[in-house]
Order: C-alpha cells, then structure tokens, then sequence
C-alpha cells in the first residue's frame, strides 16, 4: 500500500524517483497484494494490482537513498543487513516522517478487517504527504 501510496502522491507533485516496496522475510516473494489492500487502494484510485512481493536484499543499499521500514522488526532486519554506517544511515521509520522519533509502527492491517485497511491508508497517506512536502524543498 505504501508503494502505491508514495508512487501516487509523487508522481501528482511531478517528482520523479523510483519507489520500490520489498519486505524482510520471503513469505509473499512473487505474490500479488491482499485483494482487500487492492480494493482499498482502488477506492481512493490508486491500483496496486500489477505490484509483486520482493524481499529487501543487500543491494538494495546501493539503488536506493533512502529505505523506510514499517515497523520495528522490519527496521532490524534491514539494519542486520547493512554494511556500513552509510547504509545503516538510509534507514529509517516510515512513520518519523510525521511524527519524528515515535519511532511508532505501521500496523499490520490484515488483522483489522477492512477497517484496518482503512485506517492504514490514511496513515500511509498522511505521512506520504509530509515526504512529498519535504522533497519539493
């Protein structure tokens, strides 16, 4: 949903970058999203349909400049596989860009019902916002 989100909201301001979403373990590798996170990104005219589960790997380091992680296991999983202080410096919560140090997660909206689909967008969104915000500085 972050992808989808960020790729949108960018692409609305005329901000060129590559965006990218991948997770730390290889439960969902090849996998398209939840149909209920689809349906929610459709309703708000977002398609996400076409994305497909990666995992994070190493290299990862080296295309991107910036890798936010969504909650705290992520944000050790990601760390574990940096390489340098330049890597480990990339890092950081997605949600500090709104509310810097809360250092608070994301949460797993498949527990919430659709709801919690819901409630996830509006906080991916929020915070997409405020990086988009950032970015046209």
């Amino acid at each position: 949903m972050a992808e989808g989100i960020f790729r949108a909201k960018t692409a609305e301001a005329g901000i060129e970058l590559e965006v990218d979403s991948a997770g730390t373990a290889d439960y969902h590798v090849g996998e398209e999203p939840d149909p209920r996170a689809i349906e929610n990104m459709r309703s708000h005219g977002i398609d996400i349909s076409n994305l497909r589960g990666r995992q994070f790997v190493q290299e990862d380091f080296d295309r991107f400049d910036h890798i936010f992680t969504m909650d705290e296991s992520n944000h050790l999983n990601v760390l574990r596989l940096a390489r340098t202080e330049e890597d480990k410096a990339k890092v950081s919560m997605f949600l500090n860009s709104l509310v810097p140090g809360s250092n608070s997660p994301v949460p797993d909206p498949w527990f919430g019902g659709n709801d919690g689909f819901e409630d996830v967008f509006q906080m991916l969104s929020k915070t997409s916002d405020k990086i988009v915000e950032e970015l046209k500085k």
